[in-house]
């Protein structure tokens, strides 16, 4: 009856051929962590992605997809997300339980962690690409491919023996490739048109300069932050004149909470070669004018501050004592001799 049902919902699900180009590869994603910690014990995660950015997160026991962003659902019908809500819940179900079932047979053991990731990939000029993979304890276990589940080659015998189960669900295979392969590009090409506005969304970088902790003596390790710019990609480099400074080294471009990027630029440098290096940026939202901080200009500053609060303290403190003293003067003591 439950095969029955799913047949019915693939039905209701039409797919749809891409026809719009995207000049840069583009994936959506659904992943599912599952901890399994004994028989009636495991938790799962589930979240959808476009690219790097979380648009979907899954609550399991329910099955329910909530929606992180107002573009979220695409240009999907209320219907067809309920359909879908099924299909996958049905699914995260069936396919838990076979990881239950390995157990008792003794091919898997408790505890163990297992990860799925299924969706699909828009190239320019080219068809669409869908896909499904399995990890287990972190390395890859299977692939869903041809309508079929295949062992990894560092799978062995755990992962030949999950694949033979899967593989013995035939209407559940047709489910996987009529979603992943089919549903899912239309409803990403759908999802880029809903998101359009925020995803193209052009976005300037801040930047500034300090100093990290001292590489050695006579050394500064100087460091070019740059913040909250979109989209992603972005050129940062230490400078000298026109030329790139060799040994610049940069951290991963790691998100903000807003949805914009962070990124830190780091130079291992001798101080007395420090004066006349520049940070530059270069990112799309700034067209042809590129942001450059000069570190001589950012140092120069710093001891502009230092000249101006260091009397300033000085002066402050000498102020303070003149008119302690002055006051103690001012009232001396009148002790009288008692007699």
């Amino acid at each position: 009856m439950l095969f029955l049902q799913l047949l019915l919902l693939v039905v209701l699900l039409p797919g749809g051929d891409n026809k719009d180009d995207f000049q840069e590869p583009v994936s959506f994603q659904l992943i599912q962590i599952s901890s399994f910690y004994n028989r009636s014990l495991e938790e799962n995660l589930g979240s959808g992605w476009l690219g790097e950015l979380q648009t979907h997160r899954w609550v399991s026991n329910s099955g329910t997809i909530i929606f992180l962003w107002p573009w979220s659902k695409g240009n999907f019908s209320n219907e067809e997300w309920m359909d879908l809500e099924d299909l996958l819940h049905m699914f995260s179900i069936g396919f838990l339980q076979i990881f239950h079932n390995s157990v008792s047979q003794r091919q898997l053991e408790y505890p163990f962690k297992v990860q799925l990731a299924g969706g699909c990939e828009l190239h320019f000029g080219e068809a669409s690409v869908g896909f499904i993979r399995v990890a287990y304890q972190g390395s890859d276990f299977l692939s869903f491919q041809n309508r079929a589940w295949l062992p990894s080659p560092n799978g062995g015998s755990r992962a030949q023996h999950v694949c033979t189960l899967l593989n013995s669900a035939t209407v559940a295979r047709e489910i996987l490739h009529k979603i992943f392969f089919e549903t899912c590009p239309r409803f990403l090409t759908g999802l880029l048109d809903a998101g359009k506005a925020y995803l193209q969304r052009q976005v300037r970088p801040e930047a500034w300069l300090s100093t990290g902790p001292s590489p050695g003596p006579g050394r500064l390790m100087l460091v070019c932050h740059v913040s909250g710019f979109h989209p992603k990609p972005i050129w940062v480099m230490w400078m000298q004149g026109e030329q790139e400074y060799p040994g610049t080294q940069r951290s991963d471009v790691l998100p903000n909470a807003d949805g914009t990027w962070y990124l830190q630029v780091f130079l291992d440098v001798e101080a007395i070669e420090a004066a006349g290096l520049s940070c530059r940026v270069r990112h799309s939202s700034l067209g042809d004018e590129d942001i450059i901080l000069y570190w001589e200009r950012h140092n120069s500053m710093g001891l502009i501050i230092l000249a101006v609060i260091v009397p300033l303290v000085l002066l402050t403190g000498l102020a303070f004592w003149l008119r302690k003293r002055w006051t103690y003067r001012e009232f001396p003591s009148t002790s009288l001799p008692l007699e």
